[in-house]
């Protein structure tokens, strides 16, 4: 991201903001949520909306937008990556960019819930809703749905859940629920990564909304998948987590668990765009490999 890219960038939302509706009516949108491969392959890129900077050992790594603009960039360039999963924020300046022609691109609908803070299982709605994710010509929403039994801010965020399922549904939107068992750990909230709360979290998640035809869950790897995702019949994409030092046994555990059949891609964040040898392209080519 050369500084006269950046720069041009900023003067387009300066003086000519209507540019961007008219750039994504523009983009060029795929026919099928498959790519290449038979499976789908997203980035993530929704962690700095709610806080969440850090990648591995760095601490501000998500706080540089130009640097990730980048990575984002050679991420979605590589053969086999079908697309991104954003705020409006960023999907705005990589429609902007042209980074989204022939990619699926799925909007982030809740941020609310800001990391560390007292009010985070409150999971307010606070970057797209349906309306907005269809008005941009998007092809779906995705929604975490964390549940702490002991926190009632959690009936809260699983109505909004529902809702938003519901909305996305009606307009044959792409529903992708990203759901957790979760508790508060002096202090902090810390997903349950148990095989038994991954399962009960399935099931949750699973009943959202009036209808889940278009809905698809997005969850972690853990022990036992394939008793885990014997928990239900929807589609499913594997998410990558945090940051690994061991790259190697990541993508192991994710090959195991790609042979299963309810999964049909994966959504990775951080493990792609921040790598321990900061080769985006690398990681990326791997990682599509195993699909």
């Amino acid at each position: 991201m050369s500084e006269e890219r950046l720069r041009r960038l900023v003067e387009t939302r300066v003086r000519n903001p209507r540019a961007i509706a008219a750039a994504a009516a523009r983009r060029v949108r795929r026919d099928t949520l498959l790519g290449s491969t038979g499976r789908l392959m997203l980035v993530a890129a929704d962690h700095p909306a709610r806080g969440a900077l850090r990648a591995g050992g760095r601490a501000m790594a998500m706080a540089d937008r130009a640097d990730l603009l980048d990575r984002l960039i050679v991420a979605l360039s590589r053969p086999g990556m079908d697309g991104v999963l954003a705020t409006p924020d960023l999907v705005e300046d990589l429609v902007l960019l042209g980074a989204l022609d022939d990619k699926v691109v799925i909007g982030s609908m809740n941020r609310g819930g800001l990391a560390g803070a007292s009010f985070e299982i409150d999971d307010r709605f606070t970057a797209y809703d349906a309306e907005s994710i269809a008005a941009m010509g998007l092809d779906g929403g995705k929604m975490l749905c964390r549940i702490d039994p002991q926190d009632d801010a959690t009936a809260r965020t699983l109505e909004a859940c529902g809702a938003a399922v519901s909305g996305l549904a009606r307009r044959g939107l792409l529903a992708m629920v990203e759901p957790f068992i979760s508790h508060r750990v002096h202090g902090r909230v810390r997903n349950d990564l148990s095989s038994e709360a991954v399962m009960r979290s399935i099931t949750v998640a699973s009943g959202l909304g009036a209808t889940s035809a278009y809905t698809w869950l997005k969850l972690p790897v853990v022990h036992d998948m394939e008793r885990v995702l014997a928990a239900s019949t929807l589609p499913t994409l594997l998410l990558g987590g945090e940051v690994s030092d061991d790259q190697d046994a990541t993508f192991e555990r994710w090959a195991e668990a790609l042979k299963l059949p309810n999964v049909v891609g994966m959504v990775v964040g951080r493990t792609l765009l921040y790598p321990p040898d900061d080769d985006v392209a690398a990681a990326v080519d791997t990682t599509v490999g195993l699909m």
